[in-house]
């Protein structure tokens, strides 16, 4: 495992700020803010690189700053996030959801087949390891409210903005 901390001007020129970029040299594995809720661990991190030295995580890095600066609309990265099955279930939903579209939780608890479950999927919402790429910030509470963001709100709504999604 490596990861790599992207300070490239496009991205500190933005309310995201300076990511952790993980990955085990075939997928990134995760991206994390500097202030992330549920902060990477030891051992999903392993070694500090420096840019320049993972081709796979200066991709990453690249693409995630060309997005923050709105010059491009997605991504095109190896992803593999660790998770329970039930986790994996959640962010293979919210990958599905569109560039400026929105769900709820509620919505996405239906989907997984537990329609009563918002309380757990937001919990896996809040564990996505994949900041951004895998978009949790395109799920609203029932009533289309920005609410939580293991990045935190001012950044959801950052991105939601720039992804051009309808809010109330």
């Amino acid at each position: 495992m490596r990861h790599l901390i992207a300070e490239a001007p496009a991205l500190t020129a933005t309310p995201l700020g300076a990511l952790t970029i993980a990955g085990d040299g075939g997928a990134v594995t995760g991206i994390w803010f500097g202030d992330h809720r549920y902060p990477p661990t030891t051992a999903q991190l392993g070694e500090r690189v420096a840019p320049g030295d993972d081709a796979l995580l200066d991709d990453a890095a690249a693409q995630l700053a060309a997005y923050a600066a709105g010059r491009s609309t997605g991504f095109d990265l190896p992803l593999d996030p660790a998770g329970t099955p039930g986790q994996r279930a959640v962010w293979d939903l919210l990958s599905r959801i569109d560039r400026g579209s929105t769900t709820t939780y509620g919505s996405l608890a239906a989907a997984v087949g537990s329609p009563r479950g918002a309380q757990a999927v937001g919990q896996a919402v809040g564990r996505n390891p994949l900041s951004i790429v895998v978009p949790c910030h395109r799920v609203l509470a029932a009533d289309g409210k920005i609410t939580g963001y293991a990045g935190g709100e001012e950044r959801k709504r950052f991105l939601l903005a720039l992804e051009g999604a309808a809010l109330l």
